[in-house]
């Protein structure tokens, strides 16, 4: 195995234990599982959208400083 894949390789193992985790965390059920995920990314795409709102506001107010050069 290549030094390059070996890295691919090991995201791919722990994409696939996170995924048995998920399921696992499910008693097994696949659709409660990809229910929870959806759920799970509905949340964090809010959370998101309201950081992106504070940091705008704050920024529009001068409480960031920005540096040129």
């Amino acid at each position: 195995m290549s030094a390059d894949s070996q890295p691919k390789a090991q995201d791919a193992d722990g994409l696939e234990a996170a995924v048995d985790q998920a399921i696992a965390a499910c008693g097994g059920d696949m659709r409660s599982a990809i229910r929870a995920l959806i759920v799970a990314n509905e949340y964090l795409e809010s959370e998101v959208s309201e950081l992106m709102k504070a940091v705008s506001h704050a920024y529009v107010r001068g409480r960031f400083q920005t540096y040129s050069g």
